[in-house]
């Protein structure tokens, strides 16, 4: 399909999702909101998608909101956040962490506001050396959403994440990774070479067992030890009854690289 905010491209069983707006530092409006939406939603359904990239045009990964996209009048009835929130940015979050396969953001650029948060949303996250992080919300006076109160301080503690959402500073990439905030970090230059590599290795590996990884995970923090040990049970449960465990279970037998499918 022809977008207009975004770009588009599958290879290797990698679907690739660029954010396209980089006169705006890639913010987001409703078009967007809307494209991204759409093709998230395919691919999580898409067998032959096993992997997917999210990465931003330009110099910017993503500015979070367009703030021009919203009509602020000083003489009007003050504007419903909660609304875009509840129709755009927490069903993006919920199909990002729901995705059942790996999801890697890019970030080639600033990530700010919930373009910083998005990218938290993600399972593995590769910076560029000369990007950034910034929890802009506190200077227009309001609170980090996009599942920012939740992502931070799991990744970072809460002394850290406090400084971050009060304050609003710039955080350089290699000192979100020094803080266990993301992932790795890459020369500008060598950033897509680096996601791709590690996106077309994830898409060969055993997508259910990975899938069940991420679900384990996410719901970790909710439960307790008894729990989530129930829950590690049934999950393996599943695995365990999936071809892909068949097939690694015999090319480790047999001393071979495995050949996973995903089913």
């Amino acid at each position: 399909m022809d977008y207009q905010s975004i770009l588009v491209e599958v290879k290797q069983a990698v679907g690739y999702l660029r954010l396209n707006r980089p006169k705006q530092l890639n913010s987001f409006n409703v078009q967007m909101h809307e494209e991204v939406a759409q093709v998230l939603k395919a691919w999580s359904k898409d067998p032959e998608i096993r992997c997917v990239v999210i990465s931003g045009e330009g110099r910017g990964f993503c500015a979070g909101q367009d703030l021009g996209d919203r009509v602020v009048d000083p003489n009007a009835d003050a504007p419903d956040l909660g609304q875009s929130i509840e129709k755009f940015y927490n069903p993006l979050i919920q199909t990002i962490v729901n995705m059942p396969k790996p999801v890697i953001c890019a970030v080639n650029g600033v990530a700010a506001g919930a373009g910083a948060n998005i990218a938290l949303a993600c399972d593995i996250v590769i910076a560029a050396k000369s990007a950034s992080f910034v929890q802009a919300f506190c200077r227009l006076g309001l609170v980090p959403d996009s599942g920012g109160t939740w992502f931070l301080p799991r990744a970072v503690g809460h002394a850290r994440a406090m400084g971050l959402a009060l304050l609003g500073d710039k955080l350089p990439a290699e000192r979100a990774k020094d803080i266990g905030m993301i992932w790795d970090v890459a020369e500008d230059v060598e950033l897509q070479d680096k996601v791709q590599q590690l996106a077309e290795h994830l898409a060969k590996q055993p997508t259910i067992g990975l899938s069940l990884i991420k679900k384990a995970l996410h719901q970790s923090s909710d439960h307790s030890l008894q729990e989530q040990l129930t829950l590690e049970r049934d999950f393996q449960r599943i695995a365990g009854r999936s071809d892909d465990y068949r097939e690694g279970v015999q090319a480790f037998m047999q001393k071979r690289e495995p050949m996973f499918k995903g089913q």
